[in-house]
């Protein structure tokens, strides 16, 4: 799975996926912008927050921190709207997919479909109950 471009071109529609919604990352002025297609609403930590404060300051990607853990946490509640899948997830997606992000193409962003969260979260779930240490 590709998880670092963004081939829509400007104003193009995001919504190529079956289940409608893609989230868009990028920087703007030094500070990471997620946003969810369709009707382009901003991601914003506040509910992750509630459930766990990795980040306050914010989202990140690239890399398995606080920042990217957030941001995990915050797909999974946005995008599942149940608390106890993001709560049990987001720690495994953030270390499969949040930290493999890149902002790349010509925009210089990356794009993460509803499919590739889905498929992201079956992988996990499959996995043995006793994580790999790497």
């Amino acid at each position: 799975m590709s998880w670092t471009s963004d081939s829509q071109p400007s104003g193009a529609s995001h919504t190529s996926d079956e289940t409608g919604v893609v989230y868009v990352g990028y920087r703007q002025r030094g500070r990471a912008i997620v946003e969810k297609y369709p009707g382009r609403e901003p991601l914003t930590p506040d509910r992750s927050l509630k459930l766990a404060d990795h980040s306050p300051s914010g989202f990140e990607w690239g890399y398995r921190g606080s920042g990217p853990a957030q941001l995990a946490l915050a797909l999974l509640l946005d995008y599942t709207d149940d608390e106890d899948v993001a709560l049990a997830e987001y720690m495994a997606f953030k270390d499969e997919v949040v930290s493999r992000l890149e902002c790349s193409g010509p925009k210089q962003r990356w794009r993460l479909t509803g499919h590739e969260i889905d498929t992201a979260l079956r992988e996990t779930v499959d996995e043995s109950v006793a994580p790999t240490v790497k």
